[in-house]
């Protein structure tokens, strides 16, 4: 026999033999960690999930959302941006894919993707999502023309006008069962461009928007001095948080969304977090 072929045989027994030791270390590692408690899951160690965290590589759907969230604007928009650093502030570079957001919703529940950005909580998407600590605080209020003033402190007051609103929008359950209830009416419109004409033009006295949402809207699509013929009324009609979403089917997610989690209570802390904030209200001011 040729000594190549014994020496190949010697190496294949050696190559069996380690991959068996392997395997009993492994083993026994595990049940020593489960006995101390020191996994949260014994699937989460072989997981292609973990694997993409452990490689400090994961991929987070989001949605266009503008001036949140958006392909057109500088870094994807300022919650892109702060997704991406905070995820980068624990070593994990995130690459955010924009999708229609009813795709992304499916995909990412389908574990096609490690997060999902951002949504509002409902109790249906628990099924699905872990909800991480809130990422945005959306707040809507009532934009109006500068030369019709306008206050309001409770629903009783807002009898009588007339409001644009988006279609299929919801502003709270209080202000739907009144609009219900035919305390004022709403003439509903599929874009904000649409709605603010209305209201520049008289035909409707109110428009509830979130406000971020609203004034990028009234920069894109008016000149200036019809924007300077707008502003909004600072009482919130609603404060909607927002959260980015860890789908239940990849067993990395609970480990990713500590991770997440931990790193943007120290942006919170540090104030970090209020200069992205500060990025959007100071455009507002514009």
């Amino acid at each position: 026999m040729d000594k190549r072929e014994i020496r190949v045989g010697e190496i294949d027994m050696m190559w069996r033999l380690l991959v068996l030791l392997r395997g009993l270390f492994f083993s026994l590692a595990l049940s020593l960690a489960l006995s101390l408690g020191l996994l949260l899951s014994p699937i989460s160690i072989f997981s292609h999930s973990s694997a993409q965290a452990a490689d400090d590589k994961i991929t987070v759907t989001v949605g266009e959302w503008p001036p949140f969230l958006s392909q057109q604007l500088e870094d994807g928009g300022v919650i892109a941006q702060l997704i991406r650093d905070v995820f980068a502030a624990d070593g994990i570079e995130a690459k955010l894919e924009f999708l229609p957001w009813g795709r992304g919703y499916h995909e990412t529940a389908g574990g096609n993707y490690n997060a999902m950005g951002v949504w509002m909580h409902k109790e249906e998407r628990e099924a699905d999502f872990l909800f991480s600590d809130p990422i945005l605080t959306e707040r809507f209020v009532f934009f109006y023309r500068k030369d019709r003033p306008f206050d309001w402190k409770s629903l009783e007051d807002l009898n009588g006008y007339r409001m644009g609103g988006g279609i299929k929008y919801s502003y709270g359950p209080e202000f739907d069962a009144a609009l219900a209830a035919g305390k004022f009416s709403m003439d509903r419109e599929a874009n904000d461009r649409t709605n603010f004409e209305k209201l520049l033009a008289g035909r409707v006295e109110l428009y509830p928007q979130e406000i971020s949402v609203g004034y990028f809207a009234i920069r894109e699509n008016f000149t200036p001095e019809q924007r300077a013929k707008i502003t909004h009324h600072p009482k919130a009609i609603l404060n909607n948080q927002s959260f980015v979403l860890f789908p239940k089917k990849l067993p990395g997610s609970e480990v990713l969304i500590a991770r997440f989690n931990k790193r943007l209570a120290e942006f919170k802390d540090s104030g970090k977090y209020q200069l992205y904030i500060d990025r959007l209200t100071a455009k507002e001011a514009s």
